[in-house]
């Protein structure tokens, strides 16, 4: 900061909105080393700033932010971070006008209020400002607990005289509320609503607040997990705007390769394209290849700090259901100009790469070009193409494109095997919808070669990102996927030698050690169940400035950089990229480096929030069609072992389901966590992963998702050792429960 001059316009705005602390003339004086005549430019040019309404006065004659919260304000407690911190936002926020809700973290040392603040309180609040858009908050009084609001099936039973029954959807809580006749807000029965506890938990009454709409309608199912999860649906009006007016973007000094054929390979069903391929032989090195990945530049037309940012930046990812998409951009820009749709110019950032006959990467290059696809094919098309039976588009494109690309791909998929990425290859369920939007076909979705080669050019283009941008010391958030827990891989070990299966000990776990184990069983009953073990022991891949590596793949770095139209953290490293390397307008802002952490956080939050409306949907709507047969049997298998029950895989449905523990057997049971069973203290009769059984659907409950089963009988056990499970924590008292089975209409009361 140059001394003895009056700061222009944009340094002196800057000085203020970062400044922590109050900011007066003084303050500013001494900052810059003002004196004498320069005071008094210094006065017009705050009075400029006041007038023109870029900065706010107060009577302390202090300036600051006029977007910047008061000092005292009203917040509401909204969630719990990963490290424990409460988070609260103002309570009158208004995301199109005000921009992103700040990051206000609960001081909850500072604040001697009780009861203690929880999730859902609002507060009154003082506020000291720790960085942009970040705050920390002392409490001064509790405002009280906001009204709950919970998303219900509203039924009428028959001889309720009018009165109505909400049962929530979420099967965690087993309270049913009253409606009366006057707080139904229009709500019919079988609907969907939004409801509001009325007075005390005891007292069982509640409101309809809105409609969300008929559970007999099959898009509703969608809908319940999007209102649960509070997914962003509509868009600002300013931010629909700004992706309307979106056009063409010009050529200026983008690579041109609109004659490389490029191709984009997708689902059937996929309806925006971000991502295109191409591969040949390099020529300087034997059994090498040169390959070019093309990502729909999706920087150009998203600004930062702009509406559509905010809005994509609210939203953090595209959320895929199987009736509809809620998108992170327009569709103007979702499947129009960021879709790289055949035969038609588009604006791309491109990872060009080299790599050699061993599949390592040698160099790359980033480049801003200009593409157009040569087609839009889909993994079965290139498949059957690949095993010889190419259609009539693919033909011409088989020599110059789909041959070098499984040629690249077999290079990479040797370099994938070598370095011992962990390779679990579990089904995907898969649900097909007819054209009445009801349920046709449920199921596993088929996994090719196709799919796995774009994968594998994907994961390399992310590791260049990294790279590249580790050289130029830029900002990059890393997909990070940490190291398993130790007390996750105890567990895991625990439970693989019931099954005489060894995993090494007194030495850092390394994935090519899971996939021994997992090649030891490829053959065998309880692979899936193996695998999915396995699974649950992997910590959560989250996004971080700090590079920890990525366990599963075996990879030191790995950044997301292939899908800015559906993921914004690919967005900003193609920020931080274009700004690294001078490539144009619409890098990363200099100030946004700082926010990193930031960003992680809530990006994470966004993800783990889509995949569980996704998850939750998929369990809907495998319940909705398995309604169709309660009472029916099927073949199953023990996914999971509980204190309360038995979760179970129906075969070749991807449905899955609970045998409630009263409806096991006439018996006490133990739960033995270490070995995974339930063991009846009389007769030893246990159950354990990965056994078989013949189940009986009785209830299919598509509001919840939820799928209850008896056991008919056990058709196969899992071969285990007999010995105890070792007590890690000293005498444990056993859980034991008994049946029969109770009445259902009890646990619904209750």
């Amino acid at each position: 900061m140059a001394k003895g001059r009056v700061p222009t316009r944009d340094e002196l705005l800057a000085f203020i909105k970062e400044s922590t602390t109050p900011v007066g003339k003084r303050e500013i004086a001494r900052a810059y080393g003002i004196k004498g005549d320069q005071r008094i430019e210094l006065k017009a040019l705050l009075r400029d700033l006041r007038d023109t309404g870029e900065i706010a006065a107060d009577r302390a004659k202090t300036f600051k932010d006029p977007t910047a919260l008061t000092d005292i304000t009203v917040l509401e407690i909204t969630s719990v971070d990963s490290d424990g911190h409460l988070l609260a936002t103002p309570r009158r926020h208004d995301e199109e006008k005000d921009g992103p809700a700040p990051r206000i973290e609960i001081d909850a040392h500072g604040s001697r209020v009780k009861p203690a603040p929880a999730v859902g309180d609002r507060v009154l609040a003082s506020l000291k400002r720790r960085g942009k858009n970040t705050y920390e908050a002392k409490i001064i009084r509790h405002l009280g607990t906001g009204p709950k609001k919970i998303l219900a099936l509203y039924e009428e039973p028959p001889g309720s005289n009018g009165m109505g029954l909400a049962t929530p959807t979420d099967r965690k809580m087993r309270t049913a509320f009253d409606v009366r006749p006057g707080d139904k807000n229009g709500a019919l029965p079988g609907d969907i609503v939004w409801v509001e506890s009325a007075g005390s938990e005891l007292s069982r009454r509640a409101k309809v607040l809105e409609r969300i709409g008929p559970m007999s309608d099959p898009r509703t199912v969608s809908l319940i997990s999007i209102a649960a999860n509070d997914i962003p649906v509509e868009f600002p009006t300013a931010a629909a705007e700004e992706a309307e007016k979106a056009v063409a973007a010009p050529m200026g000094d983008r690579l041109d390769l609109r004659k490389v054929p490029l191709v984009t390979i997708d689902g059937e069903d996929a309806r925006d394209f971000d991502d295109a391929v191409f591969a040949e032989r390099d020529p300087e090195h034997e059994g090498g290849w040169h390959l070019l990945v093309a990502i729909a530049d999706v920087s150009w037309y998203v600004r930062p700090d702009k509406p559509l940012d905010r809005a994509a930046y609210r939203r953090g990812t595209s959320v895929y259901f199987p009736d509809r998409v809620v998108p992170m951009l327009p569709e103007a820009l979702s499947n129009g100009w960021c879709s790289l749709v055949p035969r038609e110019d588009r604006p791309v950032l491109v990872a060009e790469m080299w790599i050699d006959a061993e599949g390592e990467l040698k160099r790359h290059k980033f480049h801003r070009a200009m593409m157009r696809s040569a087609a839009r094919l889909t993994y079965n098309r290139v498949q059957r193409a690949a095993d010889g039976f190419p259609d009539d588009e693919i033909q011409p494109l088989l020599g110059q494109v789909i041959e070098p690309l499984y040629g690249a791909y077999r290079v990479l998929l040797a370099a994938r095997e070598k370095r011992g990425a962990l390779d679990l290859d579990l089904p995907e369920r898969l649900v097909k919808l007819g054209d009445d939007g009801r349920i046709a076909e449920i199921g596993v979705r088929e996994r090719l070669d196709s799919h796995k080669l774009i994968e594998e050019f994907m994961v390399l283009a992310n590791v260049a990102a990294a790279q590249a941008l580790e050289k130029r010391q830029a900002p990059c958030l890393y997909r990070v996927h940490d190291q398993p827990d130790l007390a996750k891989i105890e567990g895991l070990r625990e439970f693989l030698s019931t099954l005489s299966i060894k995993l090494p000990i007194g030495q850092r776990l390394r994935p090519a050690d899971l996939n021994r184990v997992l090649g030891s069983v490829a053959d065998k009953p309880i692979s899936r169940l193996v695998s999915e073990t396995v699974l649950r022991s992997q910590s959560q891949a989250v996004y971080s400035p700090d590079n920890h590596g990525h366990f599963g793949l075996a990879l030191a770095r790995y950044a997301h950089f292939t899908s800015p139209i559906r993921r914004y953290p690919d967005l900003l490293v193609h920020r931080s990229l274009i700004a690294a390397y001078g490539l144009g307008d619409g890098g990363l802002p200099s100030g946004d480096a700082s926010r990193f952490v930031e960003f992680g956080e809530h990006l994470s939050m966004c993800e783990r929030r889509a995949v569980a409306a996704e998850r939750n949907a998929m369990d809907r709507y495998v319940a909705n069609f398995m309604s169709q047969h309660v009472g029916a049997t099927f073949g199953a298998r023990i996914s999971s072992v509980t204190r309360f029950g038995l979760f179970i895989s129906v075969d070749g449905s991807g449905a899955d389901g609970l045998i409630p523990i009263r409806n096991i057997g006439q018996e006490f049971y133990r739960h033995d966590e270490g070995r995974q069973l339930l063991i009846g203290e009389r007769t030893g009769e246990t159950y354990g992963l990965g056994d078989r059984l013949r189940v009986k659907l009785v209830e299919a409950s598509t509001a919840t998702g939820g799928l209850l089963f008896d056991i008919v009988d056990v058709t196969e056990r899992v071969e285990r050792l007999s010995a105890p499970s070792p007590r890690r924590d000293g005498p444990r008292r056993p859980v034991t429960h008994r049946g029969p089975p109770r009445d259902k209409r009890s646990r619904r009361r209750k």
